[in-house]
């Protein structure tokens, strides 16, 4: 009998220790909260000094001054703080790929072949990962989830960061195609001194003309099958690029050089889809080009080298600045592997230090995101009708030493700020008894 009490406990004790890492979904909250007394940061380039935002059923009913709050209401007093629409990481493996190196088992990012555009990610999505927490605690509160690999690596969907799986997480299915560009550079294998092994010589140029011919012809090949009526066989390649001929998803095409941006330019010409550039390191080069034929651009890396010797040393922190005086969409990204993705405020920090305004770096991390993923009319800016994905904090979000998120809503829930880093640090500060 005694070891069988010792052995609940045992068991009780390790349920416990379990469940402190865990992280649980907030409940739906039905009614009214008023968050009063902010410094309102519309996303839209308004700034709204001493105001109030009326959460009611996780919608926004309204956002101002001087709005009446009831004597009953739930009430989250943010005087003196900064009020934000809830950011969003553009194009990521966030829930995709846990650990990268050495442990297979937690990563579903990449699909055998080199056209996969059937495959969807939104299916592979985990919501169980652990670096999802520490997003949110930097007010990342959505994310456009996209496989990787091969020519065309599949579909893209946004998610909200606080759900029990991959269902409730999903915010807009689909929304995107993803096609990853041939390059135009030849790439040396920089194990062969050692190897001995020497390659092949190849025209990289031939090559990449090459694989494009197949890319356009599996587009010629997916017009023409959409156009039929009836299908003797359906097939589910080309029917899965229904979506870039009924422009209900976007082509997004994963390109830096200037030769490979204007092959994308030419798929606007040709099959007239929605085009967006991502990384894009040079598209200042051409973004009045950009500009004409209506092409967004999500810049993956600006904490970055320039791409050529012939940039100026800090082209990448500029580029943003540029792509807005020549009137081009695009957002900014975070794909660093080692601080997997939350410092993307502090990518608009630098931005907004190389030209652009604090606001217009705002818009480029959440209105501008929205936009590009088709989410705009949900999120993105902190208006009314619009989902209420918020995020308040102490000071400055794009300034690394003053932002400090102290609350954050999903859909009108306020979702917990905790995560596995946050209970590691007081672990050892109980420890050590450190204050």
């Amino acid at each position: 009998m005694k070891k069988f009490i010792i052995l609940i406990h045992c068991l009780a004790l390790g349920v416990a220790l379990h469940a402190q890492e865990d992280v649980y979904p907030a409940k739906i909250y039905a009614g009214k909260i008023f968050l009063t007394n902010g410094t309102i940061h519309v996303g839209n380039g308004q700034v709204i000094e001493n105001g109030t935002i009326e959460i009611n059923n996780g919608k926004i009913a309204q956002v101002g001054a001087g709005i009446t709050v009831p004597s009953d209401a739930k009430v989250v007093d943010v005087k003196g703080k900064q009020v934000y629409p809830g950011m969003i990481l553009p194009v990521t493996d966030l829930g995709l790929k846990e650990i990268a190196n050495g442990v297979r088992g937690s990563n579903d990012f990449q699909e055998l072949g080199e056209y996969n555009n059937s495959i969807r990610s939104i299916v592979a999505y985990n919501t169980d990962s652990k670096i999802i927490n520490t997003l949110k605690a930097n007010g990342i509160l959505l994310a456009g989830i996209t496989p990787q690999g091969g020519t065309i690596s599949g579909s893209s969907s946004v998610v909200q960061l606080d759900a029990w799986n991959w269902e409730d997480a999903a915010y807009k299915m689909d929304n995107g195609i993803h096609l990853n560009m041939p390059s135009f550079i030849p790439r040396s294998n920089r194990f062969a001194a050692f190897t001995g092994v020497q390659q092949p010589q190849t025209d990289p140029v031939k090559e990449a003309l090459d694989k494009i011919d197949d890319i356009k012809n599996l587009f010629r090949q997916a017009k023409g099958y959409l156009q039929e009526t009836t299908h003797k066989e359906t097939n589910l390649k080309l029917e899965a690029l229904k979506g870039l001929f009924n422009k209900t998803q976007k082509l997004f095409v994963h390109a830096s050089q200037v030769k490979q941006m204007l092959i994308a330019i030419d798929f606007v010409k040709e099959f007239g889809f929605d085009v967006v550039l991502v990384g894009a390191s040079e598209s200042f080069l051409i973004a009045d080009l950009l500009k004409q034929y209506n092409i967004a651009v999500i810049l993956n890396d600006e904490h970055a080298l320039p791409s050529t010797e012939d940039d100026d040393v800090d082209q990448p922190y500029k580029t943003p600045a540029m792509l807005q005086k020549a009137g081009v969409l695009f957002a900014l990204n975070d794909e660093h592997a080692e601080s997997r993705y939350r410092n993307l405020p502090f990518n608009a920090g630098t931005a907004a230090t190389y030209g652009l305004t604090k606001e217009q770096a705002l818009q480029a991390i959440t209105l501008n995101t929205a936009k590009i993923l088709g989410v705009d009319d949900k999120t993105g800016s902190l208006e009314t009708g619009k989902d209420a994905n918020i995020v308040v904090s102490e000071g400055d979000l794009l300034d690394m030493r003053t932002s400090i998120i102290v609350h954050a809503f999903i859909q009108g829930r306020e979702v917990s700020l905790d995560n596995k880093q946050k209970q590691l640090y007081n672990r050892y500060k109980y420890k050590y008894e450190l204050k």
